[in-house]
């Protein structure tokens, strides 16, 4: 036993989920009492048991270990993170529950949120931050799990229990669906806020802020009109207290260290003599610390209620009179607090000449000593209070062999352990990749499988998919493209085909079917007969209703962990511009003054959907030193496209001057999607994206909407993947440069009219509406 079995029957009494006997739940109303699940390191859910007695029995975990080592190989090894992991493995050494074969190859780990409650002694064996070999993972994947089934709380409450057992088992095989195809962004995000967050923290040591401290408290004193009493009395007293410090690392010196230590013998005297100061000084600093906390205590239980207040009102009870009386407490609670008020410069004081001894010993460390440093403390009694190196002492002695793990500073090993560990799981996904495409691919090819064709090619899409969304930066593009062309050459040749089977689509026949002249009209009696829809019927609908609008919600924010897309700004117009010196529109359709107040609408066409002027916009476009709205903008746009219809104009997607307000103001992927899809802008190689206010050619502006573009390009292509199963676009190093950079327009009403220009100049597969268009806007304004 690594773990004294005092420490262990401690933990066993501090937990719930050890108590296989404290009922959580009523159990003559239902017949489970709840669930326990076996994920993956990756959060992925694998099995799930029904609870069935009072309280979270072993048997359960014990039951969901065994099944899973009848699935995994026989060489496969593994680590169980769990609440009362300490506990579990007690029994499973003590008693023959499971087989030697699988015993043997199993080793537990505390979950992270819990281990810091464990004893210490168990601390230094299950704690996962401790444990070689674990990297960065926290266990706690089955609460973040547990947050994606509330919305089925308010479903299953009445539902029975074979409809509770398929909601759950349906809804965790869709998780487990999203989050293996999301295995890649799950690397990438672990990478970043894992590895490298984590790791720059843990090599920052927290750096000395004592000297700033007394320059400011000076500064304070200087700035207040303090008199020159108050400030030679202040010099007085530092130079006492200098004074009084020299005394004390005199007396340090004096004393024959190396005789009394004889194991420090070689090591720097100074040193040696800061060390044993820091030793004292901070069995100083945890007395004082814990008689402060422990009368906070004694303050919040009062506060709370758990504990006679320091205070008390009585209550005197005469017929039907009640009198009450209070009995003078208040005083002695802010007599209390003004005690420890009182204590607390002393300990600021002790707690920043310990981290002044800490950096000081930093400096003056050799390796060759093998004494681990102490660590400073933190100078907010807040944190110090939750800091668990408080309680560690001082080491003073020579460390024979490797430094105990606990002393270690195991933040930086796990994060290298964890980017090992990534990197061989991104390994292992791209060797997965490329044997599923290849049984799909094989699978696809042979004959005997042609009736499963669609369910096959809608699986070979999936996996397809994957080949842009996994790539990270342990296992690049390049790679995952080369195992596709394996795959694709392997199918090939175990199938003795060169492609795979197609599809004969029949022609489709579209029929006409006769218009009704009329409206029906319901009648008062079908009003009056209808049944009333059941109550419950209601309440369910509106409970779906909102779970969908939740799951909009969530959808919406998926965006918050991605890695946003990074243009940079280059300023330099690029060389060799297509310059569009004319516009060559025909007018005499449309030159004609509008003298009739009523809307005028144009049906969808070209790919658009249908555009309405109102009188009001109408007017704006025959007015000559009238400023164009957004409607005027994107209805002119759309004239333009069916004008200009050509080959380079089918490249292009003209979207709306109101999809980049929508993306900066955080609008939903639905409301987007809606806006925008008509347009089938993911087929195009061009965005055309209205930006309608006068820049006039600065740079500054810019800034911020190069961001706003490169959020909008982000978004849009994520929701064409999801959507639609677009191909994942290339998001980096993208750059964005100006066309011009001195302003061409001449007064303040045309702004609206060079927008379309260069509209029109894209449409027609130029890069740049040239000067000499000065000329022509008078008929692309006709127009």
């Amino acid at each position: 036993m690594l773990v004294p079995d005092e420490a262990i029957d401690q933990c066993e009494t501090s937990y719930k989920a050890a108590d296989g006997k404290k009922q959580k739940a009523a159990m003559d109303s239902f017949d489970d009492t709840g669930i326990m699940a076996l994920i993956c390191h990756h959060d992925i859910p694998l099995f799930f048991a029904n609870i069935d007695t009072p309280g979270e029995q072993q048997k359960y975990s014990v039951v969901l270990i065994e099944h899973l080592f009848s699935l995994i190989p026989i060489e496969a090894n593994v680590v169980i993170l769990y609440d009362v992991g300490c506990v579990l493995a007690r029994s499973l050494m003590k008693y023959d529950i499971l087989s030697h074969n699988i015993t043997s190859r199993i080793w537990f780990a505390t979950t992270a949120m819990h281990a810091y409650g464990h004893e210490w002694a168990c601390q230094l064996v299950y704690n996962p931050r401790i444990v070689k070999g674990l990297g960065l993972s926290d266990g706690e994947g089955t609460e973040r799990l547990w947050s994606r089934f509330i919305r089925l709380i308010g479903i299953e409450r009445s539902s029975s229990r074979q409809r509770r057992i398929w909601l759950i088992d349906r809804h965790a095989a869709s998780i487990a669906k999203d989050m293996v195809n999301n295995l890649g962004d799950w690397l990438r995000c672990r990478l970043k806020k894992g590895i490298q967050d984590q790791g720059s923290a843990a090599q920052k040591t927290e750096l000395d802020g004592s000297e700033r401290a007394l320059q400011g408290v000076r500064v304070i004193v200087e700035k207040s009109p303090a008199s020159q009493g108050a400030l030679d009395a202040l010099a007085s007293l530092e130079r006492g207290h200098e004074r009084l410090l020299h005394k004390v690392d005199t007396l340090y010196a004096s004393l024959n260290i190396q005789d009394r230590f004889p194991e420090l013998d070689g090591v720097c005297f100074e040193f040696v003599q800061t060390l044993l100061l820091a030793r004292d000084l901070k069995i100083n600093i945890r007395k004082r610390a814990i008689g402060s906390f422990f009368e906070w205590d004694k303050l919040d239980r009062a506060v709370g209620g758990k504990q006679k207040a320091l205070g008390n009102v009585l209550f005197f009870e005469v017929a039907i009179t009640v009198f009450l009386t209070h009995v003078p407490g208040t005083k002695l609670h802010q007599q209390t607090r003004k005690a420890i008020a009182k204590r607390q410069p002393a300990l600021m004081s002790a707690i920043r000449k310990f981290n002044h001894y800490c950096a000081l010993l930093e400096d003056l460390y050799d390796p060759s000593y093998a004494i681990p440093l102490p660590t400073p403390l933190p100078t907010k009694l807040v944190e110090l209070r939750n800091d668990q190196t408080l309680l560690e002492d001082v080491w003073i002695t020579r460390s024979h062999g490797e430094i105990p793990l606990w002393l270690e500073d195991y933040d930086q090993e796990r994060c290298r352990e964890e980017q090992l560990r990534l990197g061989i799981e991104a390994d292992n996904l791209c060797r997965w990749f490329g044997r599923e495409l290849c049984a799909v691919e094989l699978a696809l090819r042979q004959p005997q499988h042609s009736i499963y064709y669609l369910i096959l090619k809608q699986c070979h899409e999936a996996v397809r998919v994957l080949q842009d969304r996994w790539p990270s930066l342990f296992v690049s593009a390049a790679r995952y493209a080369g195992e596709a062309r394996a795959a694709t050459d392997l199918a090939a040749s175990l199938s003795g085909s060169p492609s795979a089977q197609s599809l004969q689509w029949l022609t489709p026949m579209v029929c006409e079917l006769p218009s009704d002249s009329h409206t029906e009209v319901d009648s008062p009696e079908t009003t009056t007969d209808a049944e009333p829809e059941d109550l419950g019927q209601i309440m369910l609908r509106d409970h779906l209703l909102e779970n969908v609008s939740n799951e909009a919600e969530d959808f919406s924010n998926k965006d918050e962990d991605e890695e946003p897309m990074m243009i940079s700004l280059d300023w330099q117009i690029p060389p060799s511009l297509r310059v569009d010196s004319t516009i060559n529109i025909s007018t005499t359709h449309y030159s004609h003054p509008c003298t009739v107040r009523t809307p005028c609408v144009r049906a969808p066409c070209d790919g658009f959907p249908r555009q309405m002027f109102e009188p009001d916009d109408t007017s704006l476009l025959s007015t000559t030193n009238a400023c164009l709205n957004d409607t005027c903008i994107n209805g002119c746009g759309a004239l333009l496209f069916s004008t200009l219809l050509s080959a380079a104009a089918q490249r292009c997607a003209i979207l709306s001057t109101h999809d980049l307000p929508r993306v900066r103001y955080n609008a939903t992927d639905e409301i987007l999607w809606r806006n925008a899809s008509w347009s089938r802008y993911w087929e195009k190689d061009i965005w055309i994206i209205p930006i309608h206010r006068p820049s006039l050619a600065e740079r500054k502006p810019w800034k911020k909407d190069v961001q706003d573009i490169a959020q909008l390009i982000t978004r849009f292509s994520r929701i064409a993947s999801d959507r639609v199963m677009s191909p994942t676009r290339d998001l980096s190093a993208w750059s964005a440069q100006p066309v011009i950079t001195e302003p061409v327009q001449s007064n303040n009403h045309d702004c609206g009219l060079w927008v379309l220009a260069q509209t029109a100049a894209a449409l027609r597969g130029f890069d740049l509406t040239g000067n000499a268009i000065l000329v022509d806007l008078t008929s692309l304004e006709a127009f």
